[in-house]
């Protein structure tokens, strides 16, 4: 995702990035879901396909930000 964040990326590929990470991940109705990380960082994504590359740099951004 990191490498080509204007990929055809969906909802389905967030929850598998979001699982594999140990982050959590609450769905706030339908169109859009909250990750937050273990410092408590949370970004709020719409979860319409595709996702926007903005929203994808973002969570790679959060990804690492828990890392550190």
């Amino acid at each position: 995702m990191k490498a080509n964040p204007r990929g055809d990326w969906t909802a389905d590929d967030v929850k598998i990035l979001v699982r594999a990470n140990n982050l959590k991940l609450r769905q706030r109705g339908t169109s859009h879901a909250v990750i937050t990380n273990i410092r408590g960082q949370h970004l709020t994504v719409p979860m319409r396909k595709p996702i926007k590359p903005f929203y994808i740099r973002r969570l790679t951004a959060l990804l690492e930000e828990a890392a550190t």
